[in-house]
């Protein structure tokens, strides 16, 4: 048997009612979209993350191989949640510059951008861990009384460079 076209509308309308029902689990939301967060990094990084000589640095290498270790992941999560100021060497050369804190960004949105460059933007290195919004939560508790300055000086201590 074919269902009749006013069969079709009634069933549909029945799933309307029931989905608004209390108690009845919402529509699944998509994430944070890393890419379109990175457009507000790519103002400075450069939309290939390749960088601005002595300004901005590249977002490569250094990115992956910090990516693979616990403290380099810190400091990913507080370079965007609490800013770098200060000298940094990257890929071997010195850049100085000020990156703001992103700290309107939430933690989803935080591991986002980051796997977003890890996955995207950062294609050399060691294989690429994606973070998780809980993992962003504990590094940037973590770094509550940190400077902007705090975390370039940060950089060379966790194997930056």
């Amino acid at each position: 048997m074919k269902p009749s076209r006013a069969m079709l509308v009634t069933l549909g309308a029945s799933a309307l009612v029931l989905a608004a029902l209390p108690g009845a689990a919402p529509a699944a939301q998509p994430g944070p979209n890393g890419a379109t967060i990175f457009a507000r990094c790519a103002a400075c990084h450069t939309a290939t993350g390749r960088g601005v000589p002595g300004a901005y640095p590249p977002l490569g290498s250094d990115f992956r191989a910090l990516a693979v270790k616990p403290d380099g992941r810190r400091y990913l999560v507080l370079a965007v949640t609490r800013g770098v100021s200060g000298p940094l060497v990257v890929e071997g050369k010195p850049f100085r510059n000020v990156m703001p804190a992103q700290s309107g960004l939430d933690d989803a949105s935080v591991a986002a951008v980051l796997n977003h460059v890890g996955t995207v933007i950062a294609k050399s290195g060691p294989p690429f861990k994606a973070f998780t919004a809980k993992e962003v939560a504990t590094a940037r508790a973590s770094g509550q009384a940190i400077t902007a300055a705090d975390v370039a000086r940060l950089h060379a201590t966790v194997g930056g460079g």
